[in-house]
């Protein structure tokens, strides 16, 4: 009997899905995934090291270039990590505007990954229609913090900019507009033949196997379960403000994309509750402590692709002792290996990022060498050279 032999497809580094470094070492016998590695790796940062290095203000902006896309949920969790440990408390006003500026980037963040796998099965023309409509999000972005991709607006005990009511009325008329913008790429996937012949049935997590395998965020809750650090845990405004937790049943690439785009018009109610009921008071603190007390703290947020959570130690003083960093991606790219098996090879991309993967925020490297006894830290220089003296 004829037996098809097993090759092994390299996908990336350079990736057809996303423009960022990851190596799915594939096996394929004939065009059906039979084994999938994930090769992480290739991004070499040290950010957590650098955090230690420096104070603990300088911390809030490498926190919040961990990740260019959701940068100001890694600051929220850096800050309020920071505020414990500094017995420091933000004002409510502060909190709102805080809440409105992640909403916006998780609404920015779940159109980006929807026009990506828009392109990705082919549909050119839906990917410019939706990247052109999530310019609207990042024109409030910048109408609010002063920048369109890093928003830098989080500092201990506040924010550094307030909202008046010029541009509280200029967002609340905008997300009428990217409201309407929402339900129709909804609709589309809903409807489109191509999106469901590419999507429903690929990748399939049933519930039991997204509770074991700990993957997070809408990838979990479109297996059926409804876990949000907002609404579990909440944090900043989010106690406050009333908002569903979007569930789905079905488990595959569909759903999470389906669930990606309702938890964006989610936060457009939230962003719009939020500026109609924004406190009064100050936002903007007049000054804040240099050093924290000595302790250690998990400060957790619920960011566009789920759980993250900093785990930052504190010795007393003007810097850290240490920052660990665990982001959602780590748990739903690695985790996620078994899911590509008995598809075939033109459903991996797609199946690879319906999880929306953040190759950049999980990766962080420290590398040490310990040749003939001595312990050191390699510098980047040496690690751009593999360490070789």
């Amino acid at each position: 009997m004829f037996k098809m032999a097993v090759v092994e497809i390299p996908i990336g580094p350079q990736h057809p899905a996303l423009h960022e470094p990851i190596m799915l070492r594939v096996k394929a016998e004939g065009e059906e995934v039979v084994e999938v590695s994930v090769n992480t790796g290739y991004n070499h940062r040290g950010v957590e090291k650098l955090m230690e290095k420096n104070s603990w203000i300088r911390g809030m902006y490498l926190a919040g270039r961990v990740c260019g896309i959701c940068n100001a949920v890694h600051t929220q969790t850096y800050v309020q990590g920071v505020e414990k440990l500094m017995g420091v408390e933000p004002p409510p006003r502060a909190n709102y505007i805080r809440t409105v500026v992640m909403e916006l980037e998780r609404i920015h963040s779940h159109m980006l990954i929807s026009a990506v796998v828009a392109e990705i099965v082919g549909f050119d023309t839906l990917f410019m229609l939706i990247m052109r409509d999530r310019e609207r999000v990042m024109y409030l972005k910048d109408l609010v913090t002063g920048s369109r991709v890093h928003a830098d607006i989080h500092i201990v005990g506040g924010v550094k900019r307030d909202i008046d009511e010029i541009r509280r009325g200029k967002i609340l008329d905008e997300l009428k507009v990217i409201e309407e913008r929402l339900k129709y790429y909804r609709r589309v996937f809903e409807e489109d033949y191509t999106l469901a012949k590419r999507l429903t049935e690929v990748g399939r997590i049933k519930k039991a196997d997204a509770l074991s395998h700990c993957v997070v965020g809408p990838t979990l809750r479109a297996s059926g379960v409804g876990s949000d650090v907002r609404f579990d845990d909440p944090y900043a405004a989010y106690s406050e403000i009333p908002f569903n937790v979007v569930v789905r049943d079905e488990g595959d690439s569909w759903a999470r994309m389906m669930v990606r785009l309702e938890e964006a018009l989610v936060s457009v109610d939230i962003v719009r509750y939020a500026l109609e009921h924004l406190p009064q008071g100050p936002a903007v603190p007049k000054a804040f402590p240099r050093a924290a007390k000595v302790g250690e703290v998990i400060s957790r947020v619920e960011a566009p692709r789920g759980e993250l959570i900093y785990h930052i130690v504190s010795t007393g003083g003007g810097n850290p002792y240490r920052v660990k960093i665990r982001t959602p991606s780590f748990l739903n790219v690695v985790n996620t290996e078994f899911t590509y098996l008995g598809h075939r090879l033109a459903d991996v991309p797609v199946i690879f990022a319906s999880y929306d993967p953040c190759i950049s925020c999980t990766e962080r490297v420290l590398v040490i060498d310990e040749r003939r006894g001595l312990r050191r830290y390699l510098s980047l220089r040496e690690l751009a050279r593999w360490g070789a003296t």
